[in-house]
């Protein structure tokens, strides 16, 4: 099973210690799947990693926000003077007509 990475010019290092038993396990599932050690680790990794940075990166929303959410962009708040004030600071800066 190759990854679709491995292509990939391996050039960066990574290096760490691991207790004998999870370098066992890894070798166990390595074997399972017909793979080396180092291979089937980079995949799980990277498989990981992805999995991580995907979840960082979204929200979730339960139904009733998302809904929530969805009507306050359908019916936005009035600007406050506050904001209001902003923009006008805004357009002065810049020099825009309108």
């Amino acid at each position: 099973m190759k990854s679709r990475h491995s292509h990939e010019k391996r050039s960066a290092r990574l290096e760490f210690r691991a207790p004998p038993s999870l370098k066992a396990d890894i070798h166990r599932a390595a074997s399972l799947m017909g793979m080396e050690d180092t291979s089937y680790a980079l995949s799980v990794l990277r498989e990981h990693a992805r999995s991580t940075i995907e979840s960082h990166e979204r929200s979730h929303l339960s139904e009733a926000d998302s809904k929530a959410f969805l009507v306050a962009l359908d019916t936005p708040a009035e600007p406050t003077e506050s904001l209001r004030g902003l923009f006008e600071l805004h357009r002065s800066t810049r020099g825009d007509a309108d």
